[in-house]
């Protein structure tokens, strides 16, 4: 009881939850109302557009497509230190339009500047402050305690809504998001409701700090009205000060914002009550009347905005190693696209972790080029560059900034993956029927907006058969006119047609058992490698003609 209210004068800065244990925390749920609140202009979304824009019960699960692309790892680990705003989803659901990318955009280019930033982090901070406090006090069992830290609660969040209109009012910000959101913000502000429980919210603090009681204690305890007496306080801090030894050590602990209350202090604070009967009746009204006090825009921000605090996080790392980034161009008609300098994500994280060098590689389609066949030795950073390739479009359509130092990309409709899997011995059907199965799945929903991502197709049965079925697949790809890499060891495929591109995986031409990872556009040769091993170890035929002739 002692950090509550005290038989002189109470102190009540502490802070936290709700009357009978029934609060929320403060965030939004997964589909969120856009309904405005009474005094306050709608804001829809720092994420979405327009006001209909939602997150969908389909993206409460993964795409099926993540573990193929490694996008599971990389959203695993943007949102490791996010876990109570549940951000999964919205990394499940792409934009379907080239404006709400570029509103995406502009928000997240707007939070690189770090006093930007800085703000929202503060705000973020107040926000958890808030929610700790509204848990703590539904875990109260005493009532008046658990009003008095309700009410501590709602003082966090009228400074954290004071503080963040006074920060963002001082940044001259560019995206149509964030100025909307200010805009929502001065309005929440200076509308009636805020300002009426503001005021009530520091009215009950003052009351409750001037309370003040007598309390005697002659064999039982006795609570009774204040009277004039003399402050020993002073004679016990003389008394005792050739005792002192200096500060105490350690971290001070708050225990007044943590401590519940014993029986005994529970029961003085009920008799300290009955002494003070309208001041605690006003609290109990307050707590009851303004149990859903936070706002649902402002909490609908706070949780959304995170979604970009979560990514330039995570991405900021990767560019203090040197990785580059950029906001791509995007457009739903045009099919050529390229990309400078771009790497696997996942790849890069974990090379980051072991101090090795991430390989950048670079690629285009113009005119009517389609499919990138990527050919090579196994180990060469085929299956990456395919990886990279998924990423890129997939994180373009999220509104992110993606890794490469430019890009211009197809907004899509679909992504379909097919990459080899292990055979399951409880499947009857063997791998290779599977995987026929399962391309012939995605040929037939696929559209000329996708983009198919195909890794070493065929790879279990004999090569006659693979380059059969290999062609068979890339003309229907062709025909359908949509954007695909295929990932192959069949160096055939890689000129079927005009919509062809061939790419191929590379080794150090002194060494070819070093592979240097890059991807680069050039025919395929399936000697190439045999030869460039004949090298190495001088058993080509001008090596050999040459040592006979010695």
């Amino acid at each position: 009881m002692g950090e509550w209210i005290r038989h002189d004068v109470p102190r009540s800065q502490q802070a936290t939850g709700a009357p009978n244990g029934a609060l929320r925390p403060g965030l939004s749920p997964i589909v969120d109302s856009t309904e405005p609140q009474p005094d306050s202009v709608s804001f829809p979304s720092i994420l979405f557009l327009r006001v209909d824009d939602s997150i969908t019960a389909e993206a409460l699960e993964e795409p099926l497509f993540f573990r193929d692309l490694n996008l599971d790892q990389i959203v695993g680990r943007i949102t490791a230190g996010f876990r109570e705003y549940h951000l999964e989803p919205y990394f499940h659901e792409r934009l379907t339009d080239i404006e709400s990318i570029t509103y995406r955009q502009q928000v997240m280019r707007e939070l690189e500047d770090a006093p930007v930033i800085q703000a929202v982090r503060t705000f973020s901070r107040q926000m958890r402050a808030m929610r700790e406090r509204l848990e703590l006090a539904r875990k109260r069992h005493y009532k008046q305690q658990k009003e008095r830290t309700f009410v501590g609660a709602v003082e966090i969040y009228c400074d954290a809504i004071r503080s963040l209109a006074e920060d963002v009012g001082r940044l001259e910000l560019r995206s149509t998001g964030m100025r909307a959101f200010r805009e929502y913000l001065d309005q929440h502000l200076e509308s009636q409701a805020f300002k009426a429980l503001a005021a009530e919210t520091a009215r009950l603090k003052s009351c409750l700090a001037g309370i003040r009681y007598s309390l005697l204690l002659r064999g039982d305890i006795q609570v009774q009205p204040y009277e004039e007496a003399e402050d020993y306080s002073s004679v016990i801090e003389r008394i005792f000060e050739r005792f002192r030894r200096g500060a105490p050590r350690g971290r001070e602990v708050d225990q007044g914002a943590s401590k519940d209350m014993n029986h005994i202090e529970a029961e003085i604070l009920d008799r300290v009550a009955r002494l003070n009967p309208q001041i605690f009746q006003g609290l109990e009204k307050f707590c009851a009347e303004n149990a859903e006090f936070v706002d649902e825009g402002i909490s609908r921000f706070d949780r959304e905005v995170q979604f970009y605090v979560a990514y330039l996080g995570y991405i900021g790392l990767l560019r203090e190693a040197g990785l580059p980034f950029c906001y791509p161009q995007l457009s739903d008609s045009s099919k050529e696209i390229s990309c400078r300098e771009a790497f696997d994500l996942a790849l890069a994280y974990r090379q980051m972790g072991e101090r090795a060098p991430t390989v950048t590689n670079d690629f285009h389609l113009s005119g009517r080029e389609r499919i990138l066949v990527v050919t090579g030795p196994n180990q060469g950073g085929k299956t990456t560059f395919a990886r990279t390739f998924g990423q890129l479009h997939y994180l373009a359509v999220l509104g992110c900034a993606v890794p490469g130092s430019t890009a211009r990309l197809f907004l899509y409709d679909g992504l379909y993956t097919h990459f080899e899997r292990e055979e399951v011995a409880a499947n009857l059907r063997g791998k290779l029927r599977d995987d026929l199965i399962r391309i012939r799945q995605i040929l037939e929903d696929a559209k000329p907006s996708s983009i198919i991502i195909m890794n070493e197709i065929f790879a279990s049965t004999t090569v006659k058969d693979a380059v059969f079925l290999g062609t068979q697949i890339v003309r229907r790809l062709s025909r359908l006119d949509a954007l695909a890499v295929c990932v192959t060891f069949l160096s055939e495929l890689a000129t079927l047609d005009a919509k062809t591109v061939s790419m191929t995986s590379t080794v150090d031409p002194t060494d070819p058992a070093i592979r240097t990872f890059k991807i680069l556009r050039r025919p395929a040769s399936g000697l190439a490698y045999a030869l460039a091993i004949a090298r190495k170890h001088r058993v080509t035929y001008e090596q050999i003609k040459e040592r006979l002739k010695s």
